[in-house]
């Protein structure tokens, strides 16, 4: 604050009795460093809500590609690598790391993890292999829901030699043998095998559950087909019922 000033405006709803005066519902700490400087003036923004839970619940935290990209707009208007550093409370090392964050990624990677909270460290590892398996990389993250170093180093000891920047040389991951990573490279290729059959057919297996499901719904839904299978059939009523449950919580109608 004290380099580039106050960035997201404090967060204030009037009090619901009428008194006069705000209530603080988001920037108690920025608004001590301003309380410290003797600022007596600050942008707001006044909430219509004043529950703080319900507002922090919606705030966008910036993502790592977002910010890399804020860096060097900075950069380029001019600002100095030292005055971002003392302005994010960082080493200006790490500025010059993030402002390079990007070199070596392909553009798909780039639009597919633009919106996550991914590892710096993530992107040295995928720089390390060809474009279109850092895509299948990203891709597998995303499936996975993990944008971790360490499962990027993973999958970088699943890639195959020819799929490296630097095909001639030896992969060498900390904790795995030769052996270790010639297995999960075949692993890996079964596994996106699979992945691939399964996008192949995605859309036909969810058609016919939406059908099998509505119309099992409809089958136990019905008193007297219900109450006969309970008699005579209980096990297969309780599959049919289980059959629409997991339907239902994976979204799809039972109607």
């Amino acid at each position: 604050m004290t380099e580039v000033g106050i960035i997201e405006p404090l967060v204030v709803a009037r009090h619901k009795d009428g008194t006069p005066g705000y209530l603080l519902l988001d920037g108690h700490v920025r608004l001590a460093i301003l309380a410290d400087a003797r600022v007596t003036e600050a942008p707001c923004v006044v909430s219509d809500d004043d529950e703080a839970f319900t507002y922090n619940k919606r705030v966008n935290r910036l993502a790592t590609i977002q910010e890399h990209f804020m860096i060097v707009r900075a950069i380029a208007r001019g600002v100095p690598e030292e005055r971002l550093a003392n302005a994010l409370d960082v080493d200006v090392k790490q500025i010059r790391r993030r402002r390079a964050l990007l070199d070596g990624i392909c553009p798909d990677v780039v639009e597919t993890l633009k919106d996550k909270a991914v590892n710096p460290g993530t992107f040295e590892v995928l720089r390390k292999m060809r474009p279109m398996r850092q895509i299948e990389a990203s891709e597998l993250m995303a499936v996975a829901a993990n944008y971790t170093c360490s499962y990027a180093k993973a999958l970088l000891a699943a890639t195959r030699q020819a799929d490296l920047i630097q095909s001639d040389r030896p992969k060498a991951i900390h904790g795995l043998s030769t052996e270790q990573m010639a297995r999960m490279e075949r692993e890996m290729e079964s596994l996106q095998r699979d992945l691939r059959a399964v996008e192949a057919t995605y859309g036909d297996d969810v058609l016919h559950l939406v059908i099998a499901a509505g119309y099992i719904g409809r089958v136990v839904g019905n008193t007297q087909i219900a109450a006969f299978l309970e008699q005579h059939h209980p096990e297969i009523l309780a599959q049919l019922r289980a059959v629409v449950e997991a339907a239902s919580l994976t979204g799809v109608p039972d109607q």
